[in-house]
């Protein structure tokens, strides 16, 4: 393989002329690999050899002569010519002695031509002088690379931390933990394609140190995402050692007239979206029904109103963030927790490995995580019908129960006075399109759509929340690519959420993103009267913001694809007094809406946690199904590289099906509850 660079465009100058500007010193670097290796794609590696010999004849006070040397030998090579491939390989190495491709390629061409102890010679002076790069030194590099993008990544430092994890990532591609970052990273700076393999680090491979939640924003593939959700859960939890942990049994509660011990795990019960969820539930809990028992395991906060609130609302509050995960399980056993809820999933600061001690006889996946922990102690995961439709539930390793709507939110909440566009930096007369998602939800495809809408919308504006300044400036040069002024796009600067809630109003329309969905967000807009317009797939996160939006009264704002989205948000831009009408009802079913109707959702979750305690008393508590979960990461690992934005759902699965009709083929499959049922495996 030789030196790759980037393209050459415009016109090719013919042979003569370009072998007299290599004469004349004339030719930098980089234009000779682009016309010697044009020729080569060309099929004229005759004239791409001339090409490098004369530069080479004429600029041997060039630095960089054994790449030169290097890349010639290659030409050579593919002429058949080995003599002349060695005699360029022996002078990229007199010249630079280290260059390990020219060392490999040597080797490789003594061994063709018959020379094998000349080969393996060759290979081993490599190894000699290499002799340093011991595995104990590339792991300390490797951990002091991952520090260095960690410790930027937490600074800001998001271009720098980038590069720090890409270079982890080419020592050890097979580790997981930087590529994870490094997706995550490139997902917040909107740098599409999100994932660029290299040489040394395969698509796939950039792929499977993908996180779930990273995945989520990445593609509606509910099937891969649970798929991987379980790779994961093995990586990252494994099997600990539970040797003196016994398997905590229910203690008969129904009917008893004692009240059920529920346990919330979450490293957000402060000043954040969980939070902000969270905390009128907690509060509106029958207390004659359950006991609540909060265990916070994330940073310290002082003077946090949310973690104050839910303080006051608990039975009891513990922090569990300085304890390991087997004494946070021990704490949580010795309280004799019924019902243990995960509020956390796969997210920032979660203790999954906590869950896997089995701390309570029932565990349960709610609020935190959009998606199935694919595991095997997380037996229950609540939703909505709208999120979850029965048809649904083989996308979920969990038992799907269901509230009314997903989104739970605090009717409490602060809100400043409402800003003037022009104190929001908006203009006055104009249609305003918003979207207050993170930028790590804006992908590619879903930015298109948005330029597609101001280019038939051309007296409208885009409001995004800032994602720093390098961030907004790609985004801006991406709508001039594509035709939109870049002043169109106007980013709103971080603020307090009191503040941020009183801006969101002065929008006309919100811009669901795609696959992953708003959801408090969503929530935070329909609150303020701001209409979201949004469109279903087929994962959890990608049907949570149709369900928000339900659940709010307006399903008319409910598209039925990307297309449908794109024509009815230009429709509105044109009709302005149809969205009116809408606001007005929005606002009208606001206080009736189910959205809002806390206290009917906290007795649906207890109705829920005392299913689940009556199913654990007689033995009925579901073990997740886990079945093929390896084969449908393969399939999903194949699929998702193509990455197409949006397929319907009989399509989507009838692409499965027909890669495990050809997997069985290969070695039959056992039948499992997903997509390759018995009734679709094919009979022998």
């Amino acid at each position: 393989m030789s030196i790759a660079t980037d393209d050459a465009s415009g016109p090719v100058p013919p042979l003569p002329g370009i072998l007299d500007l290599a004469r004349a010193q004339r030719l930098s670097l980089t234009e000779l690999f682009q016309l010697a290796e044009a020729r080569s794609g060309a099929g004229k590696r005759s004239e791409a050899a001339e090409i490098y010999k004369v530069w080479l004849a004429f600029n041997e006070a060039h630095p960089f002569l054994h790449l030169v040397y290097f890349n010639y030998s290659v030409t050579l090579r593919q002429l058949g010519d080995i003599a002349g491939s060695i005699h360029a390989l022996r002078a990229c190495l007199k010249i630079d002695p280290r260059f390990a491709q020219a060392h490999i390629n040597l080797g490789r061409a003594f061994e063709d031509s018959g020379l094998a102890m000349q080969a393996i010679q060759q290979w081993r002076s490599l190894v000699e002088i290499t002799a340093e790069s011991t595995a104990e030194k590339v792991a300390h590099r490797l951990m002091a690379l991952q520090h260095i993008g960690r410790v930027m990544e937490n600074a800001g430092l998001l271009e720098e931390a980038e590069t720090a994890l890409w270079q982890a990532i080419e020592l050890r591609p097979d580790k997981t933990e930087a590529g994870q970052h490094w997706s995550a990273l490139r997902q917040r700076q909107c740098k599409w394609p999100i994932l660029v393999p290299s040489e040394h680090a395969s698509m796939r491979q950039l792929l499977d140190a993908m996180s779930p939640l990273a995945l989520g924003c990445y593609s509606d593939d509910p099937l891969f995402q649970l798929a991987k959700a379980y790779r994961y859960n093995q990586s990252f939890v494994g099997r600990p050692d539970v040797t003196g942990f016994s398997r905590k049994m229910p203690k008969r509660k129904t009917g008893t007239g004692e009240r059920l011990r529920v346990g919330y795990v979450s490293s957000d019960l402060r000043d954040h979206a969980v939070g902000f969820a969270l905390r009128e539930v907690l509060e509106l809990h029958d207390k004659k029904s359950v006991e609540i028992y909060a265990y916070y395991c994330g940073d310290p906060v002082s003077n946090d109103a949310t973690q104050m609130r839910m303080k006051d609302a608990v039975d009891c509050w513990r922090d569990i963030a300085a304890l390991s995960d087997a004494d946070a399980a021990r704490e949580i056993a010795a309280d004799d927790i019924d019902i243990l809820v995960d509020v956390n999933g796969y997210t920032k600061h979660a203790r999954t490995k906590i869950f896997a001690y089995r701390p309570a006889p029932v565990i349960v996946n709610f609020c935190g995580y959009p998606g199935s922990m694919g595991s095997p102690f997380h037996q229950y995961m609540i939703a909505d019908e709208r999120i979850v439709p029965p048809e649904n539930e083989i996308y979920y390793s969990e038992k799907v129960l269901r509230i009314p709507c997903s989104q739970p939110v605090d009717r409490k909440r602060a809100i400043a006075d409402k800003p003037s566009r022009a104190e929001a930096g908006l203009p006055e007369d104009v249609f305003v399109f918003a979207c207050f998602n993170g930028m790590q939800k804006i992908t590619e495809p879903t930015f298109a759509h948005w330029m597609a809408i101001l280019n038939a919308a051309p007296g409208s504006v885009l409001w995004l929340l800032t994602g720093g300044d390098a961030v907004d400036q790609r985004l801006r040069q991406a709508s001039e690519k594509a035709g939109v002024a870049p002043e169109r796009l106007i980013f709103a600067p971080k603020a307090p959420n009191a503040r941020h809630l009183a801006r969101i109003a002065l929008a006309d329309l919100f811009l669901d993103t795609f696959p992953y969905g708003a959801h408090s967000t969503a929530a935070d807009a329909l609150t303020m009267g701001l209409p979201v317009l949004t469109f279903p797939g087929k994962s959890f996160a990608a049907r949570f913001c149709h369900s928000i939006v339900a659940a709010a009264g307006i399903p008319e704002l409910i598209c039925s694809g990307p297309e449908h989205y794109v024509e009815k948000a230009i429709a509105f831009a044109k009709a302005p007094a149809e969205l009116a009408k809408i606001r007005e009802t929005l606002q009208a079913r606001r206080e009736t809406s189910v959205l809002r109707d806390i206290p009917a959702l906290a007795r649906r979750l207890e109705e829920l946690f005392w299913q689940m305690q009556a199913e654990c008393e007689r033995g009925e508590t579901p073990v997740p199904d886990l079945r093929n979960l390896d084969l449908y990461y393969e399939i999903g690992a194949e699929s998702v590289e193509g990455n197409i934005a949006f397929l319907d759902d009989q399509t989507y699965r009838q692409r499965y099906l027909e890669k495990l009709v050809a997997w069985n083929e290969y070695a039959p499959i056992a039948p499992d509850n997903r997509v390759w049922t018995a009734e679709a495996a094919p009979k022998t």
